[in-house]
Formats: C-alpha cells, structure tokens, sequence
C-alpha cells in the first residue's frame, strides 16, 4: 500500500475538474473595468463580458438546454462569438463553431450529425442558415444577431429570435456550475472533410483549460496583451485564444473580414500585440498594396500555423517588424500542439539562415506530452537525421476525446496509443520537426516520393510569385508528376519558361513540375489551400 493515498482521498476542498471558464470569472472579478472586447466603436468590460456569458448560460438553462445539447454558432469574429464559448459550456451544453464559408449541404450535414438545438447565426449568413435548415432533420432554435457595427438586411423566412431578446432574459447574476468532470466535452469542430463527410472532433474541458494556459505562456504574452482576431475563431475554437485572453487580462479585438487594411488600421490604432493566422494572411500583409512599406512601431508577435511557410514571406515579415513564431497542429490537437521554440544563438544567423530555422514546425507545446516522427507500420521513431520521413504522432491531454459518433475513424486514429496526424515529416538531429507533406499530397513519380511543400518552397523564391501550390497529376509514364498553380503578384508576369529554369536550378529533375497553371488558388476561411479542388482540375 502507498502511505501516501492513505486517508487522503480527493474531496471538494482539493480537487476541482479543470476548465478554462473560470479564467473568465476571475478577470472579472479582479480587473472588471478593463476592456476585454474592442468592436468598432464598441468597447466591453470584463465585467460585462462575463455577466452578459452568465445571461446566455442562464436562458439556455431556462430553455432546457444542458448536458447532451449541442449550441451552434454560425458567427464572425463578434462578441457573440466569445460570449457564446464561455456562456454555452456554462450551461453544460456544447458549442458547435461553424465555418462561415462552408455551402449549405455542409452545414446542414454538421447540424444533424451534433444534434443542433439552437443555432445562433449572424445576419449576414441568414440565407445560408436558412438553406441549410431546410436540408436539416433537426430542428434548432433559430437565433439571429444583429451586429450594430456592421447591419445587415436579410430578412428571413424562418421563425426566429434575436440574440438581445435571448440574453434579455437570462441572469446576469446565473450561478453557473462547473463541469460534472474536466472530461466532459466543451465543444465539437469538425475536420475539412476532403474525403467524404466531415468528422466530429470532440473536445474536452481539461485539454482547453491546458491549451488556454499554454497559449499564454508559449506566445510570451504579457499582462494586458492586446489580440487581433485574424483567425477564425470558427477554426478550432480559435486555438483556444477566446478563453487564453483572460489568463492575462487581455483585449480581445474584434474582425469581421480579414483584409490587409483593416487589419494594419487595428494593429496601430489599439497598439495590437499578438496576432495569429497562416502562410497566406502574412503574404496578404507585406505583399499587399495596404502593406506595402508599412512599418511597425511596437513589437507584435504573430503565430502562424496550416501549410508551412515559405520562407520568402518569412523573411519579408521579419522585415516589417513582426516576430513570427511558427506553430503546427490540427482540430484533434486543439489547435497548436507543436511550437518552435527559438534559440537566442540562432538571432546572429543571416537572414536565410534564420528564415530556415523558423519554417520548420519544431518541438511539442508545453501541455502535449509527447511527440515522435514514427514509421507507421513499425510504430518506432525514424533516425533524426532530417530525411527519414515518417508520420507525425501526438500523445497528450489536449488530444481529442475522439470523433463523435464514429468509433471505426477514433480507432484508427489512436491505434498504436498514438494520435496519427496523417502528417508526413522529418526529425532533425536537434529534434525539430519538420513537415513534408500530406500523406495524401506527397507525389509518387516512378517510385520516388516528392514534397509538394519542397517544390512550392522553391517557386516562392521567386519574385514574381505571390501564392504556389503543387499537387500531383497523372502520366503516363511516371504515374504521377507535379503540376504547380501560380498566382504572381500584382503587376508582375512571369511564364512557364521561366519558372521552369528557376526550378531547373534549385530542384531534382525528377521534381521539376512538367505543369503550369495561372489562376486564382481557391482558399478555405481559415487560408488553407484547397488542394483537394486543385486535384479535381488535373485530373
């Protein structure tokens, strides 16, 4: 027997389950007149932020919502959108975060699949709410917001209440309960679905309360940091940003579109200080026209995560001021799992050299307890030589409870006591990490595998490409070869010639894309590039 469990049992007093709500009641409690939210010309308090979560928790709870239900959001980047990922859990029900750009037939899908009901929807997707609710078997509660700093006029079809109206009638003073157990779900997202349906990916209270908190501590960001929403807050609960705000006393501010200028008039009228988003949010900010020889005039930290970046907009990044740290993750980790944790030897690299270290993807976040690069069918770790490429794996208390309703995609995703990413990567002898490819996206050309990411890496290094995308295409021959899309940047022309020297120069013959398309690089909401649609057009 070990003495020490002896008579020391958990009881209230010592042992609470874990969630990042009451990050919220604390800031609060402690700082309630400091703006939490900046939208437009509107300015929220915490303690108003948090009593007017109280009030969508406690008319939920009047409705007879609670655990087992399902709340979704088809919502911008609005205050609703942060009331509602900390009043619907009050409740004990689950938020449901919708990509705004998804088609009708999608939504519709994930309403059914989460178990709708209610469905809170800003104004200007009511025709899209309402397309999808006329495929729906269920039935949710329509609820409409109407944003002041940006009216819309859709009129709708459908019975529905406003949001004021539904908060009108809840308790700013709700005496809201923890979760029964830290285990307890908080919110369900789903994956792309670029292979068929879309998977549920279940959440749990415990793994956002970790992530919330390392956020904080992995971004640096001090007491009263300032956060421009240029990610999705739809797109895995926003990495857990909407709770990680109140760790430090944060300001949360407000986008609903991301567009350069916007975002440049944010980041120096509210001295804005942390900032997230992908490879093609960072291009749209220093190759823009509203971008173009804008200078910071305070330090700003941006996390970028989806595809790794090139290392030319890396470069023109650090040139405009920004410190970028690279992240890497997926909906099943919460968001970021993995960070590159810089080395204060690596600030006297050249430039080159330190836009290389910066793009690979790096070492596990600080509530993740482990991550490998594995041979998926021998589940052991590839040499860490930076060439071995192998699968990269996630175990660790902010790893999903698994996907919702579908045990055969759960099993298979954890088998070996893994999260398998379907992420293709290299260790390097420091022990980063290094992603090549999608499984789905490597090229197999007469047997040999190509990186699409090596080759789009290369195409960015020229100066008249803006956004390259590499996918593979079939031949006769060789099975697959590479065809590149190429978007140039404005103003600038460049032909299949030319970037075929350029490539020519800096690439294998075999990886050379034999393919060149001019034309727009379809993108998802969160800036992804759908390679999913670039195969549709090749083959």
């Amino acid at each position: 027997m070990n003495l020490f469990n002896q008579d020391l049992d958990k009881n209230p007093a010592n042992h609470q389950p874990l969630t990042p709500l009451t990050f919220l009641e604390r800031a609060a409690a402690v700082m309630p007149d400091h703006t939490a939210i900046i939208h437009g010309t509107e300015r929220i308090a915490y303690r108003d932020f948090y009593r007017r979560a109280c009030q969508l928790a406690s008319a939920l709870v009047q409705r007879g919502f609670g655990s087992g239900d399902t709340v979704s959001v088809l919502l911008p980047n609005v205050p609703p959108m942060l009331e509602a990922h900390h009043g619907v859990p009050m409740a004990g029900a689950v938020i449901h975060a919708i990509n705004t750009r998804l088609d009708a037939a999608t939504i519709a899908f994930q309403l059914d699949h989460a178990g709708a009901s209610m469905l809170i929807v800003d104004r200007e997707f009511l025709d899209l709410a309402e397309a999808a609710l006329a495929l729906t078997e269920v039935e949710p509660t329509l609820v409409i917001y109407d944003d002041p700093q940006h009216p819309h006029s859709a009129a709708g079809q459908l019975p529905a209440e406003t949001y004021e109206s539904l908060l009108a009638a809840g308790d700013p003073d709700f005496d809201w309960a923890l979760p029964a157990d830290e285990w307890d779900a908080i919110s369900i997202g789903y994956t792309s679905g670029t292979t068929g349906n879309p998977k549920g990916v279940v959440s749990h209270h415990r793994g956002a309360y970790l992530l919330a908190q390392g956020n904080a501590l992995i971004a640096n960001m001090p007491r009263h940091s300032v956060y421009l929403w240029t990610l999705p807050m739809f797109h895995c609960n926003g990495w857990c940003f909407p709770w990680t705000l109140s760790v430090v006393f944060g300001t949360h501010v407000c986008l609903r579109q991301v567009r350069a200028e916007p975002i440049w008039e944010a980041i120096h009228a509210h001295q804005v200080t942390h900032l997230c988003g992908a490879p093609p949010v960072m291009a749209l900010l220093v190759s823009s026209e509203a971008g173009a020889g804008q200078q910071l005039d305070h330090a700003v930290d941006f996390f970028t995560a989806a595809a790794p970046p090139p290392e030319r907009v890396l470069a023109d990044m650090e040139q405009a001021g920004f410190t970028v740290t690279q992240l890497y993750g997926l909906t099943e980790t919460y968001g970021p799992a993995v960070v590159n944790e810089w080395h204060a030897e690596w600030d006297g690299l050249d430039i080159e050299a330190r836009t290389r270290q910066k793009a690979r993807q790096g070492v596990r976040y600080l509530p993740l307890e482990a991550l490998s690069v594995m041979d998926p069918d021998a589940m052991t770790p590839v040499p860490k030589d930076g060439e071995t490429i192998g699968e990269v794996m996630f175990r660790g208390n902010v790893v999903m409870k698994g996907y919702f309703r579908n045990p055969k995609a759960t099993e298979e995703a954890f088998r070996g006591g893994w999260f398998r990413s379907g992420d293709l990567g290299v260790i390097h002898p420091d022990g980063y990490i290094q992603l090549k490819d999608r499984s789905k996206d490597i090229i197999i050309s007469g047997g040999e595998n190509i990186s699409s990411i090596e080759i789009e890496d290369v195409l960015y290094k020229h100066p008249a490409v803006a956004v390259a995308a590499v996918v593979a295409m079939p031949h006769a021959r060789w099975g697959e070869t590479p065809c590149a899309f190429v978007e140039c940047l404005a103003g600038v022309e460049v032909d299949a010639e030319e970037l075929t020297r350029h490539c020519r120069d800096n690439l294998a013959g075999y990886k050379i894309p034999r393919h060149f398309v001019f034309e727009s690089i379809p993108r998802t909401a969160t800036g992804k590039i759908q390679k999913n649609e670039l195969r549709k057009r090749v083959n």
